[in-house]
This record gives C-alpha cells, sequence and structure tokens, in this order.
C-alpha cells in the first residue's frame, strides 16, 4: 500500500520500520521540525527523520499543518492511507480525509482509556495492571476515533516508563502490520469507542515531580517509575534535593512520614504515609551524575 507516515520521537521508529519491513510504498515521512539540543544549541534531527533519511525515504518538516502547504504536500504524494505514530501535531480534516483509506494512529493505550499526550506515563502513574496499543482511525476529537484494533499487555510491577516506552512500540509495530491488511481487503471492523469510560492523559509537568510522603510506598513507587526520563520524581532528603529514578518496598514502620529510617547499601530508606517504608536506590543530587544511593553515601553519608 502507498503510504504517508508521520510521527516524531523513537516510539514512532518502530512503526515506520515495520511498514518498510512489510514492503508497503512508504511515500513520504512528516516529522517535527529538527530542535536545538545541549548547551551549543544545535540543530538535531527527530529519531524518526533519521531513520527516515538511512531508507531514502522523502522527510518533510513543515511548519504548519493548517496553512495550506501541509495539505498541498499531501495531495502531492497521493497516499492511500496516512499512518500516525506519535507525531505531536493535531491534523486537520482535510488532510485526514486526503488518502482512500483515511487517516489511522498508532495509540500507546487502550482507549477509551488515557487519551492525549501522555498515556504510558499515566498508566503508569495511576498503577493500573494493564495497558496496550490501540489502531484507531483518526476523527477530529482528540483520540476519539473508531478503534481497529486493540493489543494488550500487563505492566510489571517494577517496569518503569523506558521499559514500557519500548515495549508498547514494537506492540504497536505488530498490531500496525496486522492491520493495513484488513483495511485492503475490507475486512477491517470498526469499533466505535465508548465516551462514558473515556479518561484523558495529560501532558506532563514539573508540578507533578516533589514527592508527598505522606503518600502510600505504592503511590511513590508508581511516581518514581511514570515520570522517567522527564520530568522525574524529587525529594528533598538530608537538606540535599535529588532527582529520584528507583526505588524499592521496604517493612512496617511507625514513623512520620518522610522520617529517614537508614541510610546504607540498601539505599536510603524513608516512611511513607500508610505505614511502610520505601528504599530509594537511585538518584541524582542537584548537578551530580545518576547513581544508586548506596555510592552516593560512601561519599556523602547520612547521619541519622
Amino acid at each position: 500500500m502507498r503510504i504517508l507516515f508521520m510521527g516524531t520521537p523513537d516510539f514512532a521508529v518502530a512503526s515506520l520500520r515495520r511498514l518498510v519491513g512489510d514492503g508497503h510504498e512508504v511515500c513520504g515521512v512528516f516529522t517535527q521540525p529538527d530542535k536545538p539540543k545541549n548547551r551549543g544549541h544545535k540543530l538535531l534531527p527527530t529519531p524518526v527523520k533519521e531513520y527516515a533519511l538511512s531508507q531514502n525515504l522523502p522527510v518533510y518538516q513543515p511548519e504548519k499543518m493548517r496553512d495550506g502547504t501541509a495539505l498541498a504536500i499531501v495531495q502531492e504524494l497521493a497516499p492511500e492511507l496516512i499512518v500516525v505514530a506519535a507525531y505531536g501535531r493535531i491534523l486537520p480534516v482535510d488532510i485526514l480525509e486526503t488518502p482512500k483509506y483515511g487517516s489511522i494512529n498508532v495509540h500507546a493505550s487502550i482507549l477509551p482509556k488515557y487519551r492525549g499526550a501522555a498515556p504510558i506515563n499515566w498508566a503508569i502513574l495511576n498503577d493500573e495492571p494493564e495497558t496496550g496499543v490501540s489502531i484507531m482511525y483518526m476523527a477530529q476529537a482528540l483520540d476519539a476515533g473508531d478503534v481497529l484494533r486493540v493489543a494488550r499487555t500487563p505492566i510489571g510491577p517494577e517496569e518503569d516508563l523506558p521499559s514500557l516506552w519500548d515495549r508498547l512500540a514494537q506492540l504497536g509495530a505488530q498490531a500496525l502490520s496486522e492491520t493495513i491488511p484488513t483495511l485492503a481487503d475490507g475486512t477491517a471492523v470498526r469499533m466505535p469507542q465508548d465516551e462514558t469510560q473515556m479518561t484523558y492523559a495529560p501532558m506532563l509537568s514539573k508540578e507533578l515531580s516533589p514527592i508527598d510522603w505522606s503518600h502510600s510506598a505504592r503511590a511513590i513507587d508508581c511516581q518514581v517509575r511514570g515520570l522517567q526520563p522527564w520530568p522525574c520524581a524529587t525529594a528533598e532528603l538530608a537538606g540535599t534535593s535529588f532527582k529520584i529514578y528507583r526505588t524499592t518496598p521496604g517493612a512496617p514502620c511507625t514513623q512520620a512520614p518522610g522520617t529517614i529510617l537508614s541510610a546504607g547499601k540498601q539505599g536510603i530508606e524513608v516512611a511513607c504515609g500508610d505505614g511502610m517504608s520505601l528504599f530509594v536506590t537511585e538518584l541524582q543530587a542537584q548537578g551530580g551524575k545518576r547513581m544508586s544511593a548506596a555510592a552516593y553515601l560512601l561519599g556523602h553519608p547520612i547521619s541519622l
């Protein structure tokens, strides 16, 4: 099938790579404009652009989607299908309706739950037992189109955002690969979403970062795992501010939430609000490097 692909981060690369591997004619790739990174503010290509260029695929990076420029490109490319995966732009209806088979999206949740920008993060933050990927028709409303296929997977009790992100990227690529032939042969089944079950996964912000030790140990652990790699959970321990990257369950305790109970090879043990403690096992002091808590304590012992 002749396909126009739209995506930006590494999550989307898995789907684009699968389209190429399946032998589809990828007539073009839309991705976000290059952005300055690091101290030198050098413009760096998106992961999707890097892969597309490696495959000699034509790349387009329109600054706007509603001024007619993007539509003209789409019409010139004449795709039979548009596939979107984490593009990061809202597409106007005239673009969505251009291809013969319409426009579909690879969305990292079991719709209608977790529509929006950060579905993987919020599934972890809310301690969901499972998540998945939905292949859906794109509609004018955000992530509200009919669903074509759902692939589910459990969330591991210690799984963090980077790990789940990678697994869902591959799961989405597989589901996409299985969906496209059903569009071509007319066997695709459209499943309308149940609006009464809809939940929203808004963009993350640094306001979510500070740890409140009055919450349960499990809720704090989910916060730590779900806010990686940005904005990261943060806490002040013994007068020093840290980004917290990993925690492990502790033991029952009676001390006030936020009390440091121990600091050693197991990490920094902190009392939580549900009468349990939590070990901080990986952290990064402000201005320092990410390391194990045990390594940090060798040079910065905490007196109890």
